[in-house]
């Protein structure tokens, strides 16, 4: 495309050439398993890594080629590989990263599967970790040991909403020689890109944002070429948590809307917050948009907007708040995010429900938090029915 277009333009037309595939306005979708080669030296060839050229689907694809190839230039990386999960990629990130007797240290709030995935890590591999809150670079720098090999970081956390600063965390990285991999995908690329802040690789579980029509599982990793060269050809390959070529397919026409999509979402997330805000059932409400967020000046200088979700406790108890969630008529009860419905979920016994009680309520996540993953829908419909749920507990 010669000279890079801004981020609107590039979900839309990076990495694909229509005249190079007779035309077609939208990517072709390569639904086939392997590929044929024109001789058995060409085989030979392909498979040393001398010529170029398609082998099997496990190892690469046309379709997936154009889903990887737009997604590293939207998070201003080298290369992207795509997996059949965002917990593929987060768990072939991991391996890759670490070896055992090594050290992960982790942000203090992390998904329910990863914090499983660091469970059974520690216990098969002995490869320990440490949820810590990134408060400052003494903090940091204090809680890296000798045998720290890879930091990991979401931000904002799932689901208590806390924000971690990525370029204080990269500086003291760099000292220490430490990579640091964050998950993106409460932001996606368009709201955040960790890359230009410092970091080293960014995880999508594209399930969300990156799909946003709630049916495709996928997940992404973006990062430098030699890196993400070797992941390919190590985790990816061979423990194989590949993406299918359609579920590439879907990705890419997801792509397509995702600004626009995630400008309506953040712009309903803003107007449904100032309302559960001043609702007398809600007793705490996390939002990175609200000026009374204790890190609403960070959000301001890493995100592009504050997003579209929204974490709450309600005045009551456990059983309140479950009651609440059934009260819900348009808002759908469901663990996912990021799609055109609005969704809504108790984490605490659901997305987080492997997580001890002990290290739960440490990470913030109560029996009261509820997260919302607010919707294309109108949202005054949107507070109507968050209004009527609440007003009858």
């Amino acid at each position: 495309m010669g000279k890079q277009k801004r981020f609107e333009t590039e979900v839309i037309h990076n990495g694909y050439d229509s005249l190079q595939h007779q035309g077609s306005l939208v990517p072709p979708l390569f639904q086939t398993s392997t590929f044929t080669f024109p001789s058995a030296e060409e085989g030979e060839r392909r498979f040393a890594g001398e010529s170029e050229g398609y082998i099997y689907s496990r190892l690469g694809n046309p379709t997936v080629k154009v889903l990887e190839e737009r997604m590293a230039a939207l998070e201003k990386g080298e290369v992207a590989l795509a997996f059949g999960s965002g917990m593929a990629a987060v768990s072939a990130t991991l391996f890759y990263l670490t070896k055992t007797g090594d050290h992960i240290l982790c942000s203090e709030g992390i998904y329910g599967c990863t914090f499983g995935l660091l469970q059974l890590m520690n216990k098969k591999h002995q490869i320990q970790h440490d949820l810590i809150h990134f408060a400052d670079e003494e903090t940091v720098r204090a809680a890296i040991r000798d045998n720290t090999t890879c930091i990991y970081i979401e931000t904002p956390i799932n689901p208590t909403m806390k924000l971690v600063d990525l370029e204080m965390v990269s500086r003291v990285a760099k000292e220490k020689g430490i990579p640091v991999v964050v998950d993106n995908t409460f932001c996606s690329p368009y709201l955040q890109q960790p890359l230009t802040l410092g970091c080293d690789y960014v995880i999508h579980s594209a399930t969300k944002y990156i799909g946003g029509h709630g049916d495709v599982i996928a997940g992404i990793v973006v990062g430098r070429r030699e890196e993400m060269g070797e992941m390919a050809m190590t985790t990816l390959k061979d423990i194989g948590g590949i993406i299918s070529p359609f579920d590439a397919w879907l990705l890419i026409r997801g792509l397509k809307t995702l600004p626009v999509r995630l400008d309506r979402h953040c712009e309903n997330a803003k107007k449904i917050a100032v309302q559960l805000k001043q609702h007398p059932k809600v007793k705490m409400m996390y939002f990175p948009g609200d000026p009374d967020f204790p890190q609403y000046e960070l959000a301001k200088r890493q995100m592009r907007y504050p997003g579209g979700m929204i974490s709450f406790e309600i005045d009551g108890t456990k059983e309140e708040a479950q009651a609440f969630l059934n009260h819900c008529q348009l808002i759908k009860i469901a663990v996912s995010l990021g799609d055109s419905e609005s969704l809504i979920q108790h984490p605490a016994t659901m997305t987080h429900a492997v997580v001890p009680e002990k290290e739960r309520l440490a990470m913030g996540i109560t029996d009261q938090l509820i997260r919302l993953s607010v919707g294309l829908e109108a949202w005054e419909d949107i507070w109507e029915d968050l209004q009527q749920a609440l007003d009858r507990l």
